[in-house]
């Protein structure tokens, strides 16, 4: 049995999705990362950072979103969620994932909390290169990796939505407005976010309703 530990309307909510997408059982652990003093100290036994998401599988934890998705779609390959090694969409699949971990997360945190920077001085690089590779990319093919539904589009769609409809960091360009109406209507991502509605009761709410 999969167990998911998992903060509703989080980060954590892309695996939630990818979950969903598998269409295996699991089993969800609600940490409550917003709380005063952030999730319990015990909890760091899972996720050094006490951060989310964690999944733990036959004994094996598995932390950063990356990974997660990368494990999980190898590890249950009925789905068809990630292209099989030597596949031509495996290097951009790949890509995708790392880079919706490594460089826009860190980008659109340091443009909400307004850090002035060059693109040398951190590994992320500019705000501004994001938005317009994800753009170029997006504008060229309608998924992450190529022609098909993958796991990192439960990921970069996921942070996609977040950044730019709750967050209102990332502007609504045309080309990320299509992909998300793409994805939207997938039955796994609406489990999902039924799921997520139902658990937001459960912990300290989000800081900010937007902006």
């Amino acid at each position: 049995m999969l167990k998911f530990h998992h903060c509703p309307w989080s980060r954590s909510s892309s695996i939630l999705w990818l979950l969903e997408e598998l269409g295996e059982p699991y089993e969800i652990e609600i940490v409550d990362v917003r709380a005063p003093g952030g999730a319990p100290e015990t909890y760091r036994e899972v996720q050094s950072s006490k951060k989310v998401p964690a999944i733990e599988h036959e004994g094996t934890v598995i932390t950063e979103r990356a990974a997660i998705s990368i494990y999980l779609a190898d590890a249950f390959p009925r789905a068809g969620l990630a292209p099989a090694i030597g596949d031509r969409d495996r290097g951009p699949y790949l890509t995708s994932l790392v880079y919706c971990d490594s460089v826009f997360d860190p980008a659109v945190a340091a443009r909400a909390h307004g850090l002035t920077y060059e693109s040398r001085d951190y590994s992320f690089g500019l705000f501004e290169d994001v938005v317009a590779n994800l753009e170029r990319i997006l504008s060229r093919r309608p998924y992450a990796a190529g022609e098909r539904f993958t796991a990192a589009d439960t990921q970069l769609a996921s942070a996609l939505a977040f950044t730019m409809g709750i967050m209102k960091v990332v502007p609504d360009k045309p080309a990320f407005v299509d992909y998300l109406g793409r994805l939207s209507g997938r039955p796994a991502y609406q489990r999902a976010t039924a799921k997520d509605a139902e658990m937001a009761g459960k912990v300290t709410p989000l800081p900010f309703a937007g902006g």
